[in-house]
């Protein structure tokens, strides 16, 4: 059977509709970065999430070619992932998506080195006929972060975000996003085929002790 992040990992990928606190390990993904709103049709971010999954899957079926990945076994593709912020906004501005600057993700299994994703880039380039060159392998070490799973639309997402807010403070700990350390989100549901008030989306921030 192969290796389903979402089932090994349920700790980082299937949490419950409450706030809970984790210390997330450093993982390396698929990567791409960009600004504006996600929802504009054929937009940068629809572009993106075409070449992460152009690339996930060139690595995910690499066994079937000529290429041989060291230590590679047979995985399920991770689900899509987001790192998003605003400049001069603290937390997320939902109002106005045009401001978005956002990392677009797809987490790597740890045996796909740098040079197999160099080759995943090109052969997925070649064979989709599409230029995936802004595609980069990036190591992403979140560290201690609060999440839980947010079920709805996701402009619903404030209201999970507030009653995470409230369970740091009672527990004596702070929102800590900066420049390298961004409001996260895991998308578990395909908005396509999924009604907006069932959507489940894992929402992670990071944190720190005061």
């Amino acid at each position: 059977m192969a290796f389903d992040f979402k089932k090994e990992y349920k700790e980082y990928y299937m949490p419950k509709n409450k706030p809970q606190i984790v210390d997330v390990p450093k993982a390396n993904y698929i990567a791409v970065r960009g600004k504006g709103d996600p929802n504009e049709e054929g937009g940068a971010y629809q572009q993106a999430v075409g070449i992460l999954y152009s690339v996930a899957y060139t690595l995910k079926m690499s066994y079937k070619t000529d290429y041989k990945i060291e230590g590679f076994f047979e995985y399920v593709v991770p689900p899509l992932e987001g790192f998003w912020w605003q400049d001069d906004v603290i937390g997320v501005d939902y109002s106005d998506k045009s401001t978005f600057n956002w990392i677009s993700v797809i987490r790597l299994p740890d045996f796909i080195t740098e040079e197999n994703f160099v080759w995943a880039v090109e052969t997925a380039s070649k064979k989709k006929n599409m230029d995936c060159s802004s595609a980069v392998f990036l190591t992403i070490d979140e560290g201690l972060c609060v999440q839980m799973m947010h079920i709805g639309p996701y402009d619903d997402e404030p209201a999970s975000v507030a009653i995470m807010n409230a369970f740091l403070k009672e527990n004596g700990y702070a929102t800590d996003i900066n420049e390298n350390r961004l409001h996260h989100e895991i998308y578990l549901s395909d908005p396509r085929k999924t009604a907006p008030e069932k959507l489940k989306t894992v929402i992670r921030q990071p944190i720190r002790k005061l």
